[in-house]
């Protein structure tokens, strides 16, 4: 999926003082491109991923996703097009503690309507590709926290998105745990064909991406080549 941003502007109101999240961003990104999106806390990645993933709309500017404008979608437009194109992995995982590894994955795929017994399918071969296939009865308090952003990489994946979207997606775990977190997630991605955009202040993450920008402060976006 290509998607292109132009000169997008968000402002929140909090407590009656404005605050300009994203001052004019733009970013054009190509169809199976990998870009890491850098920038410490507060400059502004994880309000442009929210816009690029519909879960928000700018307050100006546009926003399009294979060329259709997503920025004036009613919300369950946003929703409809959240379910059947994109994918997320966040640092905080946000499993569902009462369901196992495997129920889970599975979710995205019953939310679309999805036969239970194909979901089950897809579900076990993703977590059985990201090294979990014998933990796949299991809840998330019973598993490691690699183990648990593992389970969460594996349902992004398990309806083959055209587009995954990280927001610090090794953040909280050590960094052996981290690395191979990195590498799988670049790896299934790269199997899939889909679009990549990660944000992180992760230098190490960063390097594994062909494309890598810095954002500070919600301005405008600059080319690093030496992450």
């Amino acid at each position: 999926m290509g998607l292109r941003i132009e000169d997008v502007v968000k402002t929140y109101v909090l407590e009656a003082i404005e605050v300009r999240a994203l001052r004019g961003v733009s970013l054009d990104v190509d169809d199976g491109e990998y870009v890491a999106i850098m920038g410490p806390s507060g400059s502004g990645k994880s309000t442009l991923m929210n816009l690029i993933g519909c879960l928000d709309v700018p307050t100006s500017g546009r926003c399009l996703l294979d060329g259709e404008d997503v920025s004036s979608l009613s919300e369950d437009q946003l929703a409809d097009v959240r379910n059947r194109k994109i994918g997320f992995v966040f640092q905080f995982h946000h499993l569902l503690p009462e369901f196992t590894a495997l129920e889970n994955v599975m979710m995205p795929a019953l939310i679309q309507r999805m036969p239970k017994p194909e979901a089950r399918t897809r579900a076990s071969d993703i977590l059985g590709r990201v090294g979990l296939a014998k933990r796949l009865t299991h809840k998330p308090s019973q598993l490691s926290g690699g183990e648990q952003q593992r389970v969460a990489l594996a349902r992004a994946m398990v309806l083959e998105p055209a587009l995954l979207l990280a927001d610090e997606p090794t953040g909280n775990l050590d960094r052996h745990t981290g690395e191979d977190i990195h590498a799988l997630f670049v790896e299934l991605n790269r199997e899939r064909g889909s679009t990549l955009l990660v944000m992180t202040h992760n230098p190490e993450l960063a390097r594994l991406m062909p494309r890598r920008l810095r954002m500070v402060d919600g301005g405008q976006l600059e080319s690093v080549e030496d992450a």
